[in-house]
């Protein structure tokens, strides 16, 4: 997940102070690649790049780096934690100016799209396995002169400048693009990893498929990947849902990164957000089948979030509260249960621990040690609702697919979180919506996408606002990007999913067999 720290486009900048709230200043320094945080009397650096990924790859290159003709191998280090230096231990208001030090001026703002996708072999459609992954991966490297990601002996992921390739647990392969200025040059950077991904597939005789769920193969069938975080994920999602497995295992999702000016500009775009997170999912609902037959859902992967750990995922209602803001994301954070704290190059297992017990030492993992900050941006990564705070806003509600929504959805998104009419236009629209009413909608639109009744019509009619906010919203960046939303238009105006488009297909002329998906969804 691209990580959009860069206080400007330059890496020269010496210093600026960024004032999000009162009382928090993030003063960040680009002399050296690394942002130093300073609160109160307390110092606390930070081994950050502007290109860093949080979620998928948890990884730094850390200094011993050894270069082996044009290729560098970057040792896994998921946090660096011998790079951290803290003269005392953390405190909350610590926590809160690390979120709050995401604030950026608007001329700073920039878009990072991220998605997955499912690797397959083309003539029996079975999964990828992680040594064909492996060989893709050190292909790509060799090919196209991306650095390599190793977890001890196993290539897990890429990097090439603020790009990042990853693996998620059940082998879904992963770009989390650079902070970029247009949709253009995000839809660009799209196009240019499709070409390269299919490149090297191509000549191994694998495909990618663009789908929100795994449409053919069940759980066992599909091979898990040698990365330490994931083995202590696989043993805790039983204890806490029902359906953990299948999101870790068999989900691809589309999602996009953006910025805030202020903490209450960051409020005003996460209550968008979630209020309109539910439209999105209906959008781009792409998850109609499960082991080969439909399964009842136009939306498989969202509803697959409704019982994975509701401790760590749904609506917040509490984003909606006056009282909103950096600090009660924090509380909220500090009290979803932990998975793990990476220490010398090992993950240790805190699963379902609290950070507040960290926080004053006493973590039962480890005694006495108190976390650095790099243990707080894990954590936060571990966190999964519809709208995701780090140091940007995460927009999760949609199922991956075919490569033009792979543009269309960061363009939605755009168009009504960063234009200020359009932000303010949606706002007013959902300013009465109920928290029952979110939920609702939520919970239906997996099931019915853009037909759930609401109020007075159909969740169809608000769309086709929506969509008319977005566009205008493009037309005022003055870019020349509304053409992006042509694939959602087409969606609102029919009023059919692209789920309920497959359907057809697999009731019609493909006989109620789903192979034919994997030729119809291939990159």
């Amino acid at each position: 997940m691209v990580l959009m720290s860069q206080t400007s486009p330059s890496q020269g900048i010496h210093m600026e102070t960024l004032k999000c709230k009162s009382g928090y200043n993030a003063v960040l320094s680009g002399t050296s690649g690394k942002n130093v945080f300073r609160h109160r009397a307390s110092t606390v650096a930070f081994p950050w790049d502007s290109s860093k990924t949080t979620r998928n790859m948890h990884v730094d290159a850390i200094k011993e780096k050894s270069k082996r003709g044009k290729n560098v191998i970057v040792a896994a280090s998921p946090p660096t934690e011998d790079a951290m230096v803290a003269t005392e231990p953390l405190t909350k208001e610590d926590l809160v100016a690390y979120l709050a030090s995401g604030c950026k001026p608007k001329e700073n703002w920039r878009i990072g799209t991220e998605h997955e996708k499912f690797g397959f072999d083309l003539k029996t459609l079975r999964p990828m396995t992680y040594e064909q992954i492996a060989h893709l991966l050190n292909a790509i490297s060799e090919r196209f002169d991306w650095e390599k990601i190793m977890e001890g002996d196993n290539i897990i992921g890429l990097k090439q400048g603020k790009q990042s390739i990853s693996l998620e647990p059940g082998g879904q392969f992963e770009l989390s693009g650079a902070p970029l200025e247009t949709l253009h040059q995000t839809c660009a950077e799209v196009n240019s990893h499709l070409y390269q991904v299919k490149a090297v597939a191509e000549e191994m005789g694998i495909g990618f498929i663009g789908i929100g769920f795994q449409p053919k193969w069940e759980r066992k069938d599909i091979p898990i990947m040698p990365k330490g975080r994931y083995d202590i994920m696989r043993n805790y999602m039983p204890k806490v849902g029902s359906l953990g497995l299948d999101m870790m295992f068999r989900t691809c999702t589309v999602q996009v990164n953006l910025d805030f000016s202020s903490e209450a500009d960051m409020i005003r775009k996460f209550r968008a957000g979630l209020a309109l997170q539910p439209i999105a999912t209906a959008l781009f609902a792409n998850s109609p089948f499960t082991e080969g037959k439909p399964n009842g859902y136009l939306s498989m992967r969202s509803q697959i979030w409704t019982d994975t750990d509701n401790n760590r995922a749904g609506m917040l209602p509490f984003v909606f509260d006056d009282s909103f803001g950096f600090e009660q994301y924090v509380e909220y954070a500090l009290d979803v249960p932990m998975y793990f704290v990476y220490r010398k190059k090992k993950y240790v297992d805190c699963s379902g621990l609290s950070f507040r017990d960290f926080l004053a030492g006493k973590l039962p993992s480890l005694p006495g040690e108190y976390p650095n900050l790099n243990d707080w941006e894990n954590h936060l990564t571990t966190i999964f609702p519809e709208v995701r705070l780090k140091r940007y806003l995460e927009m999760r509600g949609a199922d991956g697919g075919p490569w033009r929504r792979l543009c269309a959805l960061p363009a939605f998104w755009v168009g009504i979180l960063y234009d200020d009419i359009s932000l303010q236009n949606v706002l007013d629209m959902t300013s009465d919506w109920t928290k029952e009413e979110r939920e609702m909608l939520r919970n239906k639109v997996p099931v019915s996408g853009l037909k759930t009744p609401f109020r007075d019509g159909l969740l169809k009619h608000v769309a086709e606002d929506v969509l008319q906010f977005a566009k205008d919203g493009l037309e005022r960046r003055g870019y020349k990007e509304t053409g992006f939303l042509n694939e959602v238009a087409e969606v609102v105006r029919t009023g059919l999913t692209p789920a309920e488009k497959l359907l057809d297909f697999y009731h019609g002329k493909w006989g109620q067999n789903v192979d034919p998906v994997f030729e119809e969804l291939l990159y």
